[in-house]
């Protein structure tokens, strides 16, 4: 399988995509991963060891900045890391793509190059998202692809995410629940009582009613689904506690004496799981979902450990087949929107 990388993309690259590329180059020898981007900061990187079978670059000076307008951006850097990558997609030069920039111009990318699944109305952004308590992940739909929804794309998120609980996480019968104010189906704007409803009726999920928000992490849904502007909203909050809590407990630790600091020791290494499971880095990144291939994105921010387990995700996401039976079904059953 080969997996096209927009290097240039994200806060810390080439740097610590290149370095995440390499660590994934060590242990998965079935991927091969073609690196788009400029050449001459992207090989001192690699070194002089690197299998030239396994990776490959492709020399570009032009890259997409997290400030350009997505969808100019597309159109007038035609030879932009990121457009190259989207475009060895849709060449099937590649079977992926992978990037840490640019979200709103990756999503355009995704649109114009590579292409939505016909059927599906609007792809979705989804995170892998951990279980409080629990070795458990569940899929949460959509965080910021689409600020406005209507309550069809909703439906399609739900049958999207169970898809991809179904064959990538192995979930026989996933949960899906609406995320909404209240667990009462009256509760909620219009956009939620409409939404509930299709849910509701559509025969092919498990639909389990609404979750609020402080259930988000439990674990009684394995697919969550709400509108853009929501989800956006709700992961960002979660992201932000999480880091809040730990640096409060570290500084609490260490301003509270003695007793506090062997306290603290006792207690390092449960406090480093609690981490490790908060970290967004180890449950990889957000996949565009419902295009024609995988497209991934990891956060801007991401170190060579956030870009390794992406990778490990889209390795995942390709050896499952979930994209190409998503496009079978759909295009074969254009006005059905059933699970198989």
């Amino acid at each position: 399988m080969k997996i096209a990388v927009d290097a240039m993309g994200g806060d810390h690259a080439p740097q610590a995509i290149v370095e995440g590329i390499l660590l994934a180059a060590k242990e998965y020898s079935d991927v091969e991963f073609i690196l788009y981007g400029d050449g001459e900061q992207i090989k001192p990187i690699l070194g002089e060891s690197y299998n030239t079978d396994k990776i490959k670059i492709v020399h570009t000076n032009e890259k997409i900045n997290s400030d350009d307008e997505p969808v100019r951006a597309i159109r007038s850097k035609r030879d932009a890391s990121m457009v190259l990558a989207a475009r060895a997609v849709k060449e099937g030069e590649a079977d992926a793509l992978f990037s840490a920039g640019n979200t709103g111009a990756l999503l355009a990318a995704g649109l114009l190059i590579i292409g939505r699944i016909k059927g599906i109305d609007r792809p979705g952004l989804m995170p892998i998202l951990p279980v409080i308590g629990k070795d458990d992940q569940f899929v949460f739909m959509d965080v910021g692809a689409n600020s406005d929804s209507k309550p069809e794309n909703l439906l399609q998120f739900g049958i999207l995410g169970s898809y991809y609980a179904q064959f990538v996480l192995g979930k026989e019968k996933p949960k899906v629940a609406l995320l909404n104010n209240g667990a009462e189906a009256s509760k909620g704007s219009d956009l939620s009582k409409k939404t509930y409803e299709l849910l509701e009726a559509e025969e092919s999920l498990h639909f389990i009613g609404n979750i609020e928000a402080r259930e988000l992490l439990s674990g009684d849904a394995d697919v969550i689904v709400t509108d853009g502007f929501t989800g956006n909203a709700v992961l960002k909050t979660i992201e932000g506690t999480a880091f809040g809590l730990m640096k409060l407990m570290k500084s609490s630790i260490m301003s509270g004496g003695v007793k506090s600091k062997l306290g603290g020791l006792l207690i390092k290494d449960a406090l480093g799981s609690v981490k490790d499971t908060m970290d967004y880095s180890k449950h990889g990144g957000a996949v565009l979902f419902g295009l024609r291939a995988p497209v991934v994105k990891t956060h801007g921010s991401a170190d060579k450990v956030a870009v390794y387990y992406t990778i490990k995700q889209i390795r995942k996401i390709i050896s499952s087949h979930v994209i190409p039976d998503l496009v079978t079904h759909f295009e074969t059953h254009p006005k059905e929107s059933n699970l198989k």
